[in-house]
């Protein structure tokens, strides 16, 4: 099973997919992750999906916990990205000293700023999916739009810039 899991691994790696940071609030603490599965489901009403690990903090607080943002990152953010994947990584506020970031309204998690865009939900639905579960979400906001900024995207293991 090991080799056909990591086989499945290297063929996902094959598929473009934008890169966010989900961050969110438990009590004093903030937290937060990288993802590069974080997808619309509805526009009316707006909802999204963003998938995590089953076993990671995040997805602890989140079952707790309804609301959230998402940071989807610019090409000049890889390594805003690459901090938040970081296994064991320190509280998100230490994650994004320097960098320009203010608190959502709505969730109070941390926003990212100067990606192409940021919004906030509120989970709706939890769904067990394997190692994974899956968060779908009312939007409750969107923060900001920069359609100036290139995206990130992560392909076949690696952060990349969009070209266009």
């Amino acid at each position: 099973m090991v080799g056909r899991s990591m086989e499945f691994k290297e063929a996902m790696a094959q598929l473009a997919a934008g890169v966010a940071v989900i961050t969110g609030r438990d009590g004093r603490d903030d937290i937060g992750t990288t993802v590069s599965a974080l997808m619309s489901v509805s526009m009316d009403p707006p909802l999204v999906m963003v998938s995590l690990a089953s076993a990671g903090y995040l997805t602890e607080v989140l079952l707790r916990q309804d609301r959230w943002a998402a940071s989807l990152l610019s090409a000049a953010q890889p390594a805003i990205a690459s901090r938040f994947a970081t296994a064991g990584r320190p509280s998100a506020r230490l994650l994004v000293a320097g960098t320009p970031h203010h608190r959502g309204p709505h969730s109070e998690a941390l926003i990212i700023e100067d990606g192409v865009t940021a919004l906030e939900a509120e989970t709706t639905r939890v769904i067990p999916a394997g190692d994974h579960t899956l968060f779908l979400a009312r939007v409750l906001s969107v923060d900001y739009i920069n359609p100036t900024h290139q995206p990130l995207v992560r392909l076949r293991s690696r952060y990349r810039p969009m070209g266009g």
